[in-house]
């Protein structure tokens, strides 16, 4: 088993090192392990818009004798109990080995994440966020922590900003949309039916949607602009733990560019927030025993 999750491990690992053609079969495996177990070596190839060859020497570069091989592997990999944690975490890892491995995969999840944002369209979501007339953060599972996250970070800018992660919530807020609000929408597949839903009755009702998602998914493609975040790990089986923490550090950048571009000026309004949280703490000097 641990010759397996080493395996998985080093693709995530090596995948900015791997050529154009490589990384395409290594997403869609990453993307979706799963399935990629029932995949032929054709249909493998087709999923990644590669040739078969290709499939071959990714197997090849990763030390498996061929594609059947790397199907056995995933397929051991999914049985165990530890692939419902974390991909990286085998079921006989101990505390200091499952540590170091979450720690080491949102580190790489963050590095990968990072090599693959556009600074131009980063550029263009803070343009979304400083011309909206109000700003409605959307989450669903975990990313509705992220959502609010979003909304408490937000709201300093002096925009009307909130968070639901109620579907009915967000339906109605869609559903009374206007030119000049915009629905932030977070989901790390971008394949949830209520989420694309909304983001089309958003934009139908001339709202603006920034979708912060997977590339070319549903919610992608229905969003006026999207953040594509990388898919490190199969959420349809992990919990959600390095994609939370990316789509919380693609907010913390847009936060960070919204400030910028506010400048100098804007500075007293922030420092007037913060000093405001002062009388809620006990000074340094002065703690209880």
């Amino acid at each position: 088993m641990d010759r397996l999750n080493n395996l998985l491990e080093e693709i995530q690992n090596r995948l900015s090192e791997l050529n154009k053609a490589e990384r395409k079969v290594a997403e869609v495996i990453l993307q979706a392990p799963q399935q990629a177990t029932r995949f032929s070596i054709a249909a493998l190839a087709q999923a990644a818009k590669v040739s078969e060859p290709t499939v071959n020497r990714f197997c090849r570069s990763f030390g498996v004798n061929g594609y059947p091989e790397l199907k056995m592997q995933l397929a051991q990999s999914l049985a165990s109990g530890a692939a419902y944690v974390s991909r990286a975490v085998a079921a006989d890892d101990g505390p200091e080995a499952y540590t170091q491995k979450i720690f080491g995969s949102t580190i790489n999840s963050l590095d990968s994440a990072l090599k693959q944002l556009d600074p131009q369209l980063i550029s263009r979501a803070v343009d979304l966020l400083i011309q909206a007339r109000q700003i409605h953060f959307f989450g669903l599972g975990a990313s509705a922590s992220v959502a609010q996250d979003a909304q408490h970070k937000f709201f300093r800018f002096n925009l009307a900003v909130s968070a639901h992660s109620d579907v009915m919530m967000q339906r109605m807020l869609a559903s009374v949309a206007h030119t000049g609000d915009l629905f932030v929408i977070i989901s790390y597949t971008g394949r949830t039916r209520e989420l694309v839903e909304i983001a089309r009755l958003a934009r139908h009702n001339g709202a603006s949607v920034l979708g912060l998602t997977a590339a070319n998914s549903a919610l992608a493609q229905t969003s006026t602009l999207s953040l594509n975040i990388p898919l490190p790990e199969d959420t349809d089986i992990y919990m959600p733990m390095t994609s939370r923490i990316v789509q919380l550090t693609v907010l913390d950048v847009l936060a960070t560019g919204v400030t910028l571009r506010r400048g100098a000026d804007f500075q007293p309004h922030l420092r007037r927030i913060k000093e405001s949280l002062n009388v809620s703490r006990y000074p340094l000097d002065d703690e209880p025993n």
